[in-house]
């Protein structure tokens, strides 16, 4: 998990909005294995360790079904800290009979399905980095068939008892409407590194070398719009930074961009340039 603590650059948070906050808290909690954290009677804080908040649901008023074909939320991911915990939870995907999609990327191995509104899910682990391949300033990532057997056969035995507590948020993939542009801002403005590109379609960015905290696409085609304010799905996402001093230059880099930079009581939000919002976090 060092790749997703201080002082690297990461995504810690993932806020998003919901039709039913009942409907969802039961999910995350019975399915996905987190805990509520805080709740009220429109929104829920989840977690994994009992302090740490990875996701926050809110069911806005006026909230309406998941917009297609727009910017925003393609998967967040989940990463879980030991291959017998991927095997865990497969086990217990399995025992409910969740539909649920696989792959191995060389660098993970992972589990795709989503949530009762359409938000995206990726459940994962980490290969030891050792075992990645580097060409140059770009990691080696593939989409081949995840290897059921290897993995069940090959983990320690380990009964499902919810998410493990060092679970942590591992990335987001979003999607743009333009993918130049959103790459300027990725690496230009918040300072992160290409690590990956799929074609002309998708770019994977980093921080510290791994092999991706974001991931960007035009899947759902060049120039989408963002969605409508009303829409279910992503609100936003909080990037944890390193130091005050390091927000302090991403914020003036954002700015010499003409990026938008607000400040509220949690701190500072910006916009990529697809509408999706960031929370600039220490």
């Amino acid at each position: 998990m060092r790749f997703h603590q201080k002082p690297i650059m990461h995504v810690s948070q993932v806020n998003l909005k919901v039709q039913n906050i009942d409907r969802s808290l039961a999910f995350y909690t019975s399915v996905i294995g987190l805990s509520v954290l805080n709740r009220t009677e429109t929104s829920g804080q989840l977690t994994a360790d009992g302090k740490t908040v990875l996701v926050s649901l809110e069911q806005p008023e006026g909230v309406t079904p998941k917009q297609p074909r727009t910017t925003g939320l393609y998967h967040f991911a989940i990463l879980l800290p030991e291959r017998s915990d991927l095997a865990a939870i497969v086990r217990h995907f399995t025992q409910i009979d969740l539909q649920f999609g696989a792959s191995d990327h060389l660098v993970s191995e992972a589990l795709y399905f989503s949530d009762p509104d359409g938000n995206g899910i990726e459940i994962y682990r980490d290969r030891d980095p050792d075992e990645w391949t580097w060409n140059g300033e770009e990691v080696v990532m593939t989409v081949d068939p995840l290897d059921f057997d290897d993995l069940l056969e090959n983990s320690e035995p380990k009964e499902w008892q919810g998410l493990p507590a060092d679970t942590a948020i591992g990335h987001i993939h979003l999607h743009t409407g333009d993918l130049q542009r959103s790459e300027q801002f990725y690496t230009e403005g918040l300072g992160l590194d290409i690590v990956c590109r799929y074609g002309s379609q998708a770019s994977f960015i980093s921080a510290g070398k791994y092999h991706h905290h974001i991931g960007i696409n035009t899947w759902n085609g060049v120039g989408a719009p963002p969605p409508s304010p009303h829409s279910a799905g992503l609100a936003s996402y909080s990037l944890m930074l390193p130091d005050e001093n390091t927000r302090l230059q991403i914020i003036e880099r954002l700015k010499a961009k003409e990026a938008p930079v607000s400040e509220a009581d949690h701190g500072f939000t910006t916009e990529d340039p697809s509408g999706n919002r960031i929370q600039l976090l220490v």
